[in-house]
């Protein structure tokens, strides 16, 4: 059954067995609605961290810390929106489980809202993620269910759906419509409120990794209706295929195995991923990813995932090349989650050299920029 056909299915599905009119069912959408936005109203807005660069570069970089989201990442704002979308569309019920095929952070944030408005959660995942990552989707009241080879996600979330009267959410389809990037408090327009008062308050760049393609797709477009000048860059990491997608144009690039920086980085292009909303696209070397994450640790005492490092990678070699040409301005990119979740990973050197990652000659190129300004060749 194709995709579609199981979207098809899934609405028929939800507008079977449920009578929309009962009144207990609109009681139960209410609450749960009333349920989720009054999340988003309890939490405030999360930080801007400032990046450590010599003042006379006239260069500013921050980064956004969605580490601080009730669930710890960026992705608490993706499940919400998935939630709301859910329920407002009738796909999500009273009783029937939620299911979603994710590597990690999101899955921790829908088993939250599951768990919130009282539904049963399923996360099918490789057998490889993080054993903290499967720890807080548990303790969040979901279940994990894995699978050997990632490209199965997909195909194994929908026939657990179908098997279980569930609804499958498929991130990677509806991450970009989920969020409305007019405004409605997104991560754009948080960003843009947040350096208001800076001395660079329209950022040059904006850096957002990919994942789904949601965030970078939600703040490209924000970007283009407001009418900035801002440019928006996204890394992707090895084994992944967005950035031969977008450099060759082609909708059908795949890989053959998945993506070892945890969240972002696919085995095919995602029809949320919007290639034609983004500035430009950089390929980040596993190994660099993790030694800019372990250069954030020393720079500003906070560790976080290897998503965070890949950006920070690329937004410093953008920062290079500013000061390369002389231009001044601010630079943005993500904080996406702790790195307490990646302790036996990207932290750790018997993990990497179990993966034949050598980080050393990406410290060294760091260092020599941070401290002489100039990125080596």
């Amino acid at each position: 059954m194709s995709t579609d056909e199981k979207r098809v299915t899934d609405g028929a599905t939800a507008t079977a067995d449920v009578d929309r009119s009962d009144p207990q069912y609109r009681a139960w959408l209410k609450e749960a609605v009333r349920k989720v936005q009054a999340d988003a109203n309890r939490s405030a807005d999360t930080h801007l961290l400032r990046f450590p660069l010599p003042e006379e570069w006239g260069i500013d970089l921050y980064l956004k810390d969605e580490s601080t989201h009730p669930t710890g990442s960026l992705k608490h704002r993706l499940a919400r929106s998935l939630f709301l979308y859910g329920l407002c569309n009738g796909w999500i019920r009273p009783g029937k489980p939620v299911i979603e095929a994710s590597s990690g952070s999101t899955a921790v944030s829908e088993a939250y809202f599951a768990k919130l408005i009282g539904v049963p959660f399923v996360a099918v995942m490789p057998r490889t993620t993080s054993t903290e990552k499967i720890r807080l989707i548990e303790f969040h009241g979901g279940r994990c269910h894995f699978v050997d080879d990632s490209r199965r996600m997909y195909e194994e979330s929908a026939a657990l759906a179908e098997r279980t009267g569930g609804h499958y959410m498929d991130q990677f389809t509806y991450a970009e419509r989920a969020t409305d990037w007019r405004g409605n408090n997104n991560i754009a327009e948080s960003i843009y409120q947040q350096l208001r008062l800076e001395r660079y308050p329209c950022p040059t760049w904006i850096v957002a990794t990919a994942g789904t393609g949601g965030t970078s797709a939600t703040v490209a477009r924000y970007v283009h209706y407001m009418q900035y000048d801002t440019r928006i860059c996204v890394p992707d990491p090895e084994n992944s295929c967005f950035f031969e997608g977008w450099t060759e144009s082609d909708p059908q690039a795949s890989t053959d195995c998945g993506s070892r920086i945890e969240g972002i980085g696919r085995p095919r292009m995602e029809p949320s991923f919007v290639p034609g909303a983004i500035d430009r696209m950089m390929k980040v070397p596993d190994a660099a990813s993790v030694a800019a994450v372990r250069a954030l640790d020393a720079a500003i005492g906070r560790k976080a995932g290897g998503s965070t490092g890949t950006g920070l990678w690329s937004a410093l070699r953008i920062i290079a090349q500013m000061v390369a040409d002389g231009q001044r301005g601010s630079v943005v990119t993500l904080l996406c989650d702790p790195g307490d979740r990646y302790l036996d990973k990207y932290y750790s050197d018997a993990w990497l050299a179990g993966q034949g990652l050598d980080i050393a000659p990406y410290t060294a190129t760091l260092e020599h920029f941070l401290s002489t300004g100039v990125w080596p060749d």
